[in-house]
């Protein structure tokens, strides 16, 4: 499959609070992840798929979760997809902390500035499938924030420009 090239993804979601009915509970952390294993599913219904690794965090919190979003990340970016796809890494605060981005409308989750295009979701259907678990997500809302320059692509183990 290392011979497949895939273009690559920051899925985000904000951890739900610790105590949704109380206002002044503090807000849950952001969590952010780095896909190459993500595509489009449907146009109408508009639906999207991510698959997550079982037991990792972003599929623990997209389980309980229903709002997340991702960033279709450019060739500039490829700092952003290494961050947020090294094992053993560091707090998900300080991994966001230097970071520009926006909040989401629709789902309070981080949109990266200067992505090829944003997309925010929510949960339609979990599939379990071996070691992984499909997340089909329904578009909610898109955007195309004006990033410049081709997609960050994924091809033999390493991150690619195209061209």
């Amino acid at each position: 499959m290392s011979r497949l090239a895939a273009g690559v993804v920051l899925v985000t979601a904000r951890e739900v609070p610790l105590d949704p009915d109380d206002p002044s509970a503090p807000l849950g952390e952001d969590v952010g992840m780095t896909a190459t294993a993500f595509l489009s599913v449907s146009l109408d219904p508009p639906l999207v798929l991510v698959s997550l690794r079982n037991g990792s965090r972003m599929d623990d919190l997209l389980d309980e979760q229903p709002l997340w979003a991702v960033s279709v990340l450019s060739e500039s970016q490829r700092h952003i997809a290494g961050r947020f796809a090294m094992k053993g890494r560091i707090s998900d605060r300080l991994l966001f902390e230097d970071i520009p981005y926006v909040r989401g409308e629709v789902s309070g989750a981080p949109l990266v500035g200067g992505a090829l295009a944003t997309l925010e979701c929510r949960t339609e259907q979990r599939v379990p499938a071996g070691d992984h678990t499909l997340v089909i997500g329904r578009v909610l809302a898109a955007s195309l924030p004006g990033g410049e320059g081709g997609p960050l692509a994924y091809f033999k183990g390493k991150y690619r420009q195209l061209g």
